[in-house]
């Protein structure tokens, strides 16, 4: 199971789990940050390193941030290309 990043991450963006991720499945959004399940290896080490608490595993995540594991899955989705006029 993938971990996910919730809301308390929000404007925060410490950045020390990029530091310990030994796979670099960290990534930078406009006002937080965002695990991409498709590189996780459940490792465990960011948990410890987010200072606000914001990282969970999937399945362990509690229900008012549930909706977080779609918002990091949908990150990572293919953005459709825009039309250049």
């Amino acid at each position: 199971m993938a971990y996910v990043i919730a809301e308390p991450c929000i404007n925060v963006k410490d950045k020390s789990c990029l530091a310990v991720c030994p796979v670099n499945c960290i990534y930078e959004g406009p006002d937080m940050l965002y695990i991409n399940p498709d590189e996780c290896v459940s490792c465990d080490l960011c948990v410890p390193e987010c200072p606000v608490d914001a990282i969970f595993n999937e399945d362990d995540i509690p229900e008012k941030w549930k909706h977080f594991t779609e918002i990091n899955k949908n990150f990572f989705k293919p953005k459709p290309a825009t039309e250049q006029t």
